[in-house]
């Protein structure tokens, strides 16, 4: 029996390896199957602009019959009102806060005062909802999980560190390739092998320099934007940086055959994948946009 009521999602190192199944097992079920919580509301907080989070959380929780608040910036924390404050206002309204911001800190306040459920809908360390997306994604391409390699080529961001994440407990061998400067945490890659550890599912890690290196062999090839959201004014510096690291037809000929791409966009094309290598018959970017939907609808129906 797993128990999920109640529980937050801040990043997928709170889940064990049965339980991500669950939830994946979860996102797959038919319409009929899907709960209700008709009166229930969910707080949506946007301290970033969004898209495919703001749409995929707004349809999910209509699907569920939960109503969905949405609030930008200067709805939520505003007017020096501290975040005990304004949390504290807020769960007395909604069963479920969703919250999309900057700093990973952030979030974790939220949920240390929030008597509801929380959901970390992109800090700038972790993106858990992407990554069981993505993971649910693998799953329906590739038919497990479990001794796969996926090979992370670019900025060691939210998403090479929720990777990390996702392999130690899907049993994923990670490698990624970063320019010097730019790997992901230290901490991050230390709690990748501790899950791995912990729960015995022999994924092997490495942080590597060559793109080459890190592609070869591989059954996923995944890429970011080199210049995420806040870090625009670095965008000339990092194409710069980045300037080998653009996942093209060379580059995915190095991985296994039969390697699909993932890519969580938006894409800014030209710079970290190549049209050749988004538009082909290996990408399945939009079925990892969809699975948005899919995972997060079903996290929210287990913890409500």
């Amino acid at each position: 029996m797993h128990t999920f009521k109640g529980r937050d999602l801040i990043t997928l190192a709170e889940l064990t390896p049965e339980e991500l199944t669950h939830v994946l097992d979860v996102a797959e079920m038919p319409a009929a199957e899907w709960p209700r919580f008709d009166g229930a509301s969910a707080g949506l907080i946007f301290m970033k602009p969004s898209l495919r989070t703001r749409v995929s959380f707004e349809v999910g929780c209509t699907q569920l019959g939960v109503h969905p608040v949405v609030m930008g910036p200067y709805d939520a924390f505003s007017r020096h009102e501290t975040v005990h404050d304004t949390i504290k206002v807020l769960e007395r309204y909604v069963e479920l806060i969703v919250l999309r911001t900057f700093a990973h800190s952030h979030i974790e306040e939220v949920a240390e005062y929030a008597s509801v459920p929380v959901i970390n809908a992109l800090t700038d360390d972790f993106h858990p909802c992407q990554g069981l997306a993505d993971l649910l994604t693998i799953r329906q391409h590739k038919g497990a999980l479990q001794g796969l390699k996926l090979a992370y080529v670019g900025d060691g961001n939210n998403m090479a560190h929720t990777y990390l994440l996702a392999g130690a407990l899907a049993g994923l061998d990670v490698s990624i390739a970063s320019p010097d400067g730019y790997e992901p945490h230290a901490h991050a890659l230390v709690q990748a092998k501790d899950l791995a550890d912990r729960y015995g599912t022999g994924s092997a890690f490495e942080v590597l320099r060559d793109p080459v290196a890190a592609v070869t062999g591989a059954d996923v090839v995944v890429t970011d934007t080199w210049a995420s959201m806040g870090q625009e004014e670095e965008h000339a510096r990092r194409l710069y940086d980045f300037a080998d690291y653009t996942v093209d037809e060379a580059l995915m000929a190095h991985a296994d055959a039969a390697a699909i791409f993932m890519h969580c966009l938006p894409a800014h094309r030209g710079e970290e994948v190549a049209d050749e290598v988004i538009d082909s018959v290996r990408s399945v970017v939009f079925d990892e946009a969809e699975n948005r939907l899919h995972a997060q609808r079903a996290w929210m129906s287990l913890v409500l």
